[in-house]
């Protein structure tokens, strides 16, 4: 006979952890969300140095205007976008 066992919410691994970066940055994540990846990056070595990159990056593109980025470049980000959007609406988390 199997018996049904209570598992705690799992822990975020560093893919998730990357994936809730933005959310973290923009204060939009739930407060389970938030205390799931603060506490990841309270024990890997890697990822808050991750977020301190995209910190740096963040703050790094806000000064960038439309006049900085040459047509080829904003031609890339269009494309990169348009990509992105499109996996969205194929397979949304």
């Amino acid at each position: 006979m199997s018996r049904l066992r209570f598992r705690p919410r799992r822990e975020v691994v560093c893919r998730e952890a990357v994936e809730l970066v933005t959310g973290y940055l923009e204060d939009a994540l739930s407060q389970a969300q938030r205390r799931r990846f603060e506490a990841h990056l309270a024990h890997c070595p890697d990822c808050p140095e991750y977020l301190a990159q995209m910190r740096v990056i963040v703050a790094l593109a806000g000064r960038i205007t439309h006049d900085d980025l040459t047509p080829r470049m904003q031609e890339e980000f269009i494309s990169l976008y348009r990509r992105w959007r499109d996996d969205e609406a194929r397979d949304p988390l």
